[in-house]
Order: structure tokens, then sequence, then C-alpha cells
């Protein structure tokens, strides 16, 4: 359950291995406890990407021990803010809460300077998004 007084964030992409891993994982970092983080996938995958993993590091942000997590319904109406990237129509709508969907190449499969790039497009997104929550 969240702190009613600070939003909650929830990252949703397919597979809860890569850009929904890579943003909570900023989103963490940059907002210490003032915002209650959250990510989840419509089809999680079995690890967090290791590309994923290995580019956070190099931002000192540790991911490694992040484990996919299923989308349920009860994820996103604790929600305040929905951020989708790439999972389709599978997000549960609920009235009273900001979605967005990020455009985002998926890192799956991707040399590690595409996931670099991909990285450094969420973290821009990231601390735009904090603007408005904090």
């Amino acid at each position: 359950m969240t702190d009613t007084a600070k939003p909650a964030v929830l990252f949703v992409c397919v597979h809860n291995a890569g850009r929904s891993q890579i943003a909570a994982g900023y989103l963490r970092a940059l907002a210490g406890d003032r915002i209650d983080v959250f990510s989840a996938g419509s089809a999680p995958g079995e690890s967090v990407n290791p590309t994923a993993v290995e580019v956070m590091a190099e931002e000192g942000i540790d991911i490694a021990a992040a484990v996919p997590q299923i989308l349920t319904t009860d994820a996103v109406r604790v929600a305040d803010v929905v951020i989708t990237m790439g999972c389709g129509d599978a997000c549960p709508i609920f009235p009273g809460k900001r979605y967005e969907d990020w455009e985002l190449t998926d890192p799956a499969g991707q040399p590690i300077d595409v996931v670099r790039g991909v990285r450094d497009d969420i973290r821009a997104r990231v601390e735009e998004l904090m603007v408005t929550l904090v």
C-alpha cells in the first residue's frame, strides 16, 4: 500500500525486463522516498535484461536484483500515474488516473549503444515527470 501523502507511479512494459525497470530505477534513485515507484509487465520475462542492468550500473544505479512482475488491476488502482511503454491495450484504464504512453525502442536483443540511447531517453522523461510530481 502506498503512502497517500506522496504520488505513486507505475511503469508498464511487456516483459518488465528493460524499459520499465530502467524507468523505475531512475525514478527511485532521483526521487528517493518522495514518490512510490512500481513496475510491471503484461507478459513478464524471467529476469531483467542483462544489458539494461549493465547500462544502469554505468549510471551508478543497481537494478540487478529487480524481478519482473505481472501487471495487476490492483497495481494500476494504487497508482496516480501510469506510464506505458509498448504494452498496447493490456493496461486497465481507471477514471481519474494520469496515463502517458512513452514510445521507446525495446532494448531486448539490442546492442549496448542502442540500450544506452534508450536509457538516456528514459532518464530525460523521468526527470520531466518528476517536475510534475514533487
